[in-house]
């Protein structure tokens, strides 16, 4: 099973003249996308508040938690972004996934635009 990385352009959402090109992996299994606090505060990104997350190990941890416009395969949508620390690993989450309408090719394992929505 391969990795998938995704390129990224990280925005301000209150001003997109600040802005930041990363590559991530994609994780399936994480929620949100987790980014370094100093790479978001860069960008004048802010914490609005802190939430608890589980690891995989099992135990609790606090983190920031911000907004962020992230742009992928000329999709963009602002998103709720983890303010990483510096053992935490950057990661595009399941929420950018779908708010961008991307999906990883089964096949290739490289992100793809998802050509029919859900709808129920």
């Amino acid at each position: 099973m391969g990795h998938t990385l995704a390129e990224v352009k990280l925005y301000n959402p209150n001003d997109p003249s600040k802005s930041l090109k990363l590559k991530l992996l994609v994780n399936r299994d994480s929620a949100y996308s987790w980014i370094k606090r100093g790479r978001l505060e860069s960008l004048g990104i802010k914490p609005m508040t802190k939430w608890r997350f589980k690891t995989i190990e099992g135990r609790i941890i606090e983190r920031g938690i911000g907004e962020a416009v992230i742009e992928c395969l000329d999709e963009r949508a602002t998103r709720i972004v983890v303010f990483a620390e510096k053992s935490d690993a950057e990661v595009l989450g399941v929420d950018a996934l779908e708010g961008l309408r991307l999906e990883v090719d089964p096949i290739t394992k490289q992100l793809r635009k998802v050509e029919v929505l859900l709808a129920l």
